[in-house]
């Protein structure tokens, strides 16, 4: 759908330290006008799904992972216990309790928290080759770190938390792919399957970068065109990136933060086609990479609890700005 863009820009990083990748509609500087978002209240490529990650030796966790208020919407992740064999899904009993009706009534959004905070236990399981359509990849990966030993596994899961909790409010059923309730994973493939399976209206994967020193800010990865094996994303790709869009614009309102200076060319997006959490899904989703966790001016935004919850608010508002768009 067209856009219309009437924000200031956000000041300009430091240059650009490769190649724009491929990206689409510039939002590195704008928010979506009043219509379309303001009624709701190292390495050089990111890592998320599957792509190769700094290790992260998981050492304490850092600053509390705890969500603010609430306990788990839905868990849709099947547990697995040592040889990887799921067991039925869970549900916490807050699912089961009403939601409050408000403007996502009747939508379900399924949140993804990237990695695990113990897959840097589980070598050999979460290095095992998965199909996601085009190739085969990794089941997952162990994410990053900051120096400091906050992994991107507690930071993933706690603005999941917070997220849930600001989607919960609005009347939306929110289904985790998993809450720490796992010795590892889940794999790619199954993340995306839980999306499918839930019939999302909306899915997001959140994440926070590994990349080189000096590399900063946050960018939306959309999916690109694949059909190959069991990928065909040819139906998401639109609305995907409307929705990637949206989260963009209103992330930068919510946070302060600019677009990122090294991947997507400054527009806060990037489309790639190598990500199994992309490539298999059936339902609009895009990932979003918080920061840049190697980076000290970055990892003192993602470190710090009030940041994280401007962060959840920001991609809550991008959901909600997205669906109450579409049908």
């Amino acid at each position: 759908m067209p856009y219309d863009v009437s924000v200031p820009p956000v000041p300009r990083a430091a240059a650009r330290r490769r190649p724009a990748l491929a990206a689409a509609g510039l939002v590195a500087a704008v928010c979506l006008t009043a219509s379309g978002c303001g009624g709701d209240s190292g390495q050089a490529r990111p890592h998320p799904g599957g792509g190769a990650a700094s290790p992260s030796s998981e050492p304490s966790a850092g600053p509390s992972a705890s969500a603010p208020g609430g306990s788990a919407a839905a868990s849709a992740a099947p547990s697995s216990g040592p040889a990887g064999t799921p067991s039925p899904p869970r549900s916490s009993p807050a699912a089961e309790r009403p939601l409050p009706d408000g403007p996502l009534s009747g939508r379900t959004v399924v949140v993804d928290p990237g990695h695990n905070p113990r897959n840097y236990q589980h070598s050999r399981e979460i290095n095992r080759q998965v199909d996601i359509g085009t190739t085969h990849k990794e089941c997952d990966t162990t994410g990053t770190s900051t120096d400091s030993g906050y992994s991107e596994a507690r930071f993933t899961l706690d603005v999941s938390h917070r997220l849930r909790t600001l989607l919960e409010a609005r009347g939306a059923r929110v289904v985790l792919t998993h809450d720490d309730d796992r010795p590892y994973g889940p794999c790619v493939d199954e993340r995306a399957r839980i999306g499918n399976d839930a019939k999302a209206d909306a899915v997001v994967s959140i994440h926070a970068d590994g990349s080189a020193v000096g590399n900063r800010g946050f960018h939306v990865i959309l999916p690109a065109e694949v059909r190959g094996g069991a990928a065909d994303t040819s139906k998401i790709v639109d609305r995907s990136r409307d929705l990637g869009t949206r989260m963009a614009g209103l992330f930068v309102r919510a946070t302060g933060s600019a677009p990122s200076n090294y991947v997507g060319g400054r527009s806060g997006l990037d489309t790639r086609k190598d990500l199994g959490g992309l490539n298999l899904s059936t339902v609009p989703k895009v990932f979003i990479e918080c920061g840049n966790m190697r980076d000290p001016a970055d990892a003192a935004l993602l470190t710090d609890a009030g940041w994280r919850q401007k962060a959840a608010q920001g991609i809550a508002d991008g959901i909600g700005s997205y669906l109450r768009a579409v049908p």
